[in-house]
């Protein structure tokens, strides 16, 4: 009768709308400690560029505090909130961001004088689909493989049914030749599809053949030829399209074993393109130096081992993949981010969460940590 009642009871508690349990306290240290260096940097990277382009050094520095702000209390909001309840949104969501993105494809650019199509602009609010797009897959995901888990290991439930959800988001962003985004979506899939049992020989041809598809694609159109030479070398053009990629590897150079010091780069005063986006981390390799560097690095990796941590000690295997997927997408992004910056890979255009200028992505991120914060609590209650 014991073992029946201590069964039961947490059960019961999990079913509300609000979770009573602790939250990690580990990872949401990790969250706030990367949030304010972020913060930090993003001023010290954008306020040279702000001030000349802007007519104010504190333009992004104020927009990107006050959705960190909102972003925060989201986060802490939605950490209180049992994760089991955006299951009830898993096709709403999916349905949303399918129209969303295939809207794109449709409307002329909204971004004067852009010609890719990744940005919707609403007011004085822009946000690119693919954003919400990376967490719908990781819902879509969750939900079905938790659902037919048995059944992982066979052609039908495993890569025939993850693989056609994420194809038709994959191409959709791929379409808007948003490259970057396409390949961190289907990171987040086949990671996912891995944990949730599918089996590999299934994974390893459905990813050849969409990976063969991409590059057909992309090559096509023309867009990724350029990159890759300029991959190769970026001095060839370097009053064009290598520009961006050397500036960097001459911020990262000068900053040395210490750097330069916090706000002291050189690099930021309009030799490095909008330092307050992709490659705000050469002005943090500038400024901080290898060993600040490292310390950022490091601090993600953290941040991804607690996260994983989390999804090993959930009640349940919703929770489990919710924190794995949404873990994955920061270290996989992240990671990628820092090899676009020192030129391991060509320049696609990655942002690096918690540090990059964007609210309404950072917006996003930190609702997906509050979720995070929310399996923990979970995990928590039912050990009560």
């Amino acid at each position: 009768m014991e073992q029946v009642k201590r069964k039961s009871r947490p059960k019961n508690e999990n079913t509300s709308f609000w979770l009573k349990g602790k939250v990690d306290i580990s990872f949401l240290a990790l969250v706030s400690i990367l949030l304010t260096a972020g913060l930090l940097m993003l001023f010290s990277a954008s306020y040279a560029y702000a001030l000349a382009n802007e007519g104010n050094s504190y333009h992004f520095i104020i927009r990107q505090l006050i959705f960190a702000v909102i972003g925060f209390v989201v986060m802490l909001l939605v950490s209180k909130i049992n994760y089991r309840f955006w299951r009830k949104f898993v096709w709403l969501l999916y349905g949303i961001t399918i129209a969303l993105l295939a809207a794109l494809l449709i409307l002329p650019p909204m971004v004067p004088g852009a010609t890719q199509k990744r940005w919707f602009v609403i007011g004085p609010i822009s946000f690119q689909p693919s954003e919400i797009a990376k967490f719908a897959i990781i819902l879509v995901f969750a939900h079905l493989i938790s659902k037919n888990y048995k059944k992982m290991g066979t052609f039908k439930f495993g890569i025939l049914t993850l693989g056609a959800f994420l194809a038709v988001v994959s191409a959709l962003v791929v379409f808007e030749t948003h490259i970057s985004a396409t390949i961190i979506i289907f990171c987040i899939g086949i990671a996912m599809m891995i944990i949730g049992g599918c089996k590999l020989r299934y994974i390893l041809i459905g990813a050849g053949a969409a990976v063969a598809l991409v590059a057909v694609v992309v090559f096509v159109s023309g867009y990724g030829i350029s990159r890759i030479t300029n991959w190769f070398n970026p001095w060839e053009n370097p009053a064009g399209a290598g520009y961006q990629t050397i500036q960097s590897l001459l911020a990262i150079g000068s900053g040395g074993i210490f750097g330069r010091g916090f706000g002291q780069s050189r690099q930021k005063y309009l030799w490095v393109p909008e330092p307050q986006n992709d490659f705000i981390f050469s002005i943090v390799c500038e400024e901080l130096g290898l060993i600040g560097a490292m310390v950022i690095v490091l601090l993600f990796c953290a941040l991804v081992w607690r996260g994983f941590s989390i999804a090993m000690k959930s009640p349940d295997k919703f929770g489990s993949l919710l924190s794995v997927g949404i873990t994955f997408q920061v270290g996989v992004q992240s990671m990628l981010n820092f090899f676009v910056v020192t030129n391991t890979l060509p320049n696609t255009g990655i942002s690096l969460p918690f540090f990059s200028y964007g609210g309404t992505a950072l917006l996003i991120l930190l609702f997906e940590m509050g979720i995070v914060l929310s399996v923990s609590r979970g995990s928590n209650l039912e050990k009560a």
